[in-house]
């Protein structure tokens, strides 16, 4: 179905413990950080501004996806990529510059949504099947591979006809 990445929404489920010192779920909810664009959507479900974080410590979610981690911590995310048939180039690209900046847009005539950010991404396929486009090259990524992304330029292209969705830890990297 066109456009059912822009459904896609994440339950967060946060543990903690009761009163009495003694493990408990303290929320489990739909994650209230999260956009859909016509590129992908994202669902940010915890967010921390440095590290080491102590256990009892809340997450620093604002309600508003932004894509850069804290400059000592880290998110984790979840983002659904559409069909590459359901996308033009401007509107992946205005993706981009809605959630990376405009900086990171790296504007490669020959690939669709090529980006860069100062980031150390850990991905995981969770569904669907979905290619990370290098400048050298690509590979095919399915449910369960893993993808270490050092702050290179990349595009991700769903050519499936169905959406493809991964989990994300961002940590931010110095070049």
């Amino acid at each position: 179905m066109p456009g059912e990445h822009l459904t896609r929404q994440a339950r967060r489920v946060v543990t903690g413990v009761d009163a009495n010192g003694r493990s408990t779920v303290v929320s489990d909810q739909d994650t209230a950080t999260r956009v859909a664009l016509p590129g992908f959507t994202v669902n940010d479900l915890w967010r921390v501004d440095s590290l080491p974080t102590h256990v009892d410590e809340l997450d620093t979610l604002t309600g508003e996806v932004v894509l850069d981690p804290p400059t000592a911590g880290l998110v984790f995310r979840i983002a659904t990529f559409p069909p590459d048939s359901e996308v033009d180039r401007a509107s992946y690209d205005e993706s981009i510059s809605n959630l990376h900046g405009s900086d990171a847009n790296a504007h490669d005539d020959n690939v669709m949504g090529m980006h860069i950010t100062n980031t150390f991404d850990l991905d995981v396929i969770l569904e669907g099947e979905i290619y990370c486009v290098l400048e050298t090259g690509e590979v095919l990524l399915r449910p369960g591979d893993s993808i270490i992304l050092r702050g290179i330029k990349h595009a991700w292209s769903n050519r499936s006809d169905k959406p493809a969705t991964m989990v994300a830890t961002m940590i931010p990297a110095k070049r």
